[in-house]
């Protein structure tokens, strides 16, 4: 099994996807999904929040922050008039706080928990750092989970990854986010097994770390990454 399979089977199936599925069907409380599994890359955006205020304030979209949107993201108008519709639905006041990302991942994952990995990705969520996620930050992560390039997507998982924003990702911050999907989704490695969230990231490394430095730079976890074709099937995202 290689590093990158190794990869791919320590996350769900697209905890992001269920998270755009949630909101764009206007589904919070329809039935779970099982899980399946999926590599931990996502997606990846700039934000932009000059909108922030406004929206905060507003139930309806102004058309220049629809037409930034539109230049910026891969969506339409259309479907940026929907997105919102169905993130007001969700968030009255326009802001999605990390208590309430929380609460999206706990109706896909009523089996375990996931607090821990829901807080590491709405970190990377909250592009300014204000403690919630405005629209505009949500429809641009949204974006690149959906209808990103590959780059787009390793970028964002590298972001994820990258707790401290050093630009490397070491052992113990990967670490960090597989134990959190173990938590999220309720397994209990054993010691003895093969599959536990240190045995995971010792494979991954020693495949990735070309430099054997102990940490890896975007482009080794990039040039990792598509190094196996696998990984591309496994950012679909489930967005198309």
């Amino acid at each position: 099994m290689s590093a990158v399979e190794d990869l791919c089977e320590t996350w769900p199936q697209d905890a992001q996807s269920q998270h755009y599925d949630m909101h764009g069907n206007h589904q919070s409380s329809v039935g779970k999904r099982s899980p399946r599994r999926i590599t931990t890359t996502t997606t990846a955006a700039t934000h932009t929040t000059a909108a922030a205020t406004w929206e905060k304030k507003s139930s309806k979209l102004k058309q220049d922050t629809i037409d930034r949107l539109t230049t910026d993201t891969y969506f339409t108008e259309k479907e940026i008039r929907q997105w919102h519709k169905g993130f007001l639905k969700d968030c009255p006041n326009g802001l999605l706080t990390e208590q309430g990302f929380i609460k999206i991942y706990k109706q896909f994952f009523p089996q375990g928990d996931p607090s821990k990995f829901a807080s590491l990705v709405f970190r990377v969520f909250d592009e300014n750092n204000d403690g919630s996620i405005e629209f505009e930050e949500f429809i641009r992560a949204l974006s690149v989970t959906s209808k990103g390039n590959l780059d787009e997507k390793l970028q964002w998982a590298f972001r994820l990854y990258d707790v401290d924003n050093d630009g490397y990702i070491t052992r113990e911050e990967m670490y960090n986010i597989v134990d959190a999907i173990y938590q999220m989704v309720g397994q209990q490695p054993q010691s003895e097994d093969e599959n536990t969230p240190q045995k995971r990231v010792d494979k991954i490394f020693d495949q990735m770390d070309k430099n054997h430095d102990g940490k890896l730079t975007l482009e080794e976890f990039r040039e990792g990454s598509k190094a196996d074709p696998r990984i591309v099937q496994a950012l679909s995202l489930g967005g198309g």
